[in-house]
């Protein structure tokens, strides 16, 4: 498995088009299904160039914290797999269920390793970043994600209920650079 983070671009228009098809077919089959990184999804990748401008924020706006979306690419099947958003920093929603990383795997690729080492790149920008205590939360019934963030050194805090589900947050701790 090579696995690498890389930022949007028109050389991956193609690579990440497919894989958004993929997850909102599967989605939109599944609506209870967790649509985490939800920066992904938010705007339509029709208008590839709009959708590029969409996936960083450089400041704090509407609520939002300055963020980043970065793409997981499979490298040897040049195939994207999955997706991180970095959170630069918490408010008091994202302290609370948000954490400083949403990720998620497309649908065809779970179950296959991916997740924990794609949170283990997203670790390595969280510490490029000067982050050293990173918060992960996940819903209690998603144990694949609960692995994956435990399996990148996650320990429980605790759990919090929001809109009727229970989230787990997770603090994991990064050495300094």
């Amino acid at each position: 498995m090579s696995l690498k983070l890389v930022k949007a671009g028109p050389a991956y228009e193609a690579q990440i088009k497919e894989m958004l098809r993929e997850w909102r077919a599967y989605n939109q089959a599944h609506p209870e299904a967790n649509t985490s990184p939800w920066a992904i999804f938010k705007h339509d990748e029709q208008d590839f160039e709009q959708y590029l401008a969409q996936l960083e924020h450089k400041e704090a706006k509407d609520g939002f914290v300055p963020d980043a979306v970065w793409f997981c690419l499979e490298e040897e099947r040049n195939r994207m797999v999955g997706a991180v958003n970095i959170r630069h920093y918490l408010n008091d929603y994202l302290l609370r269920c948000g954490g400083h990383i949403g990720d998620g795997i497309r649908p065809s690729e779970r179950r296959k390793g991916y997740a924990t080492a794609m949170i283990g790149l997203a670790l390595e920008e969280c510490r490029r970043l000067g982050i050293d205590r990173v918060l992960l939360v996940c819903d209690k019934r998603n144990i694949g994600s609960a692995k994956s963030i435990i399996n990148n050194g996650g320990r429980l805090e605790n759990e919090v209920e929001e809109d009727g589900k229970i989230m787990q947050r997770y603090w994991i701790e990064l050495e300094k650079a």
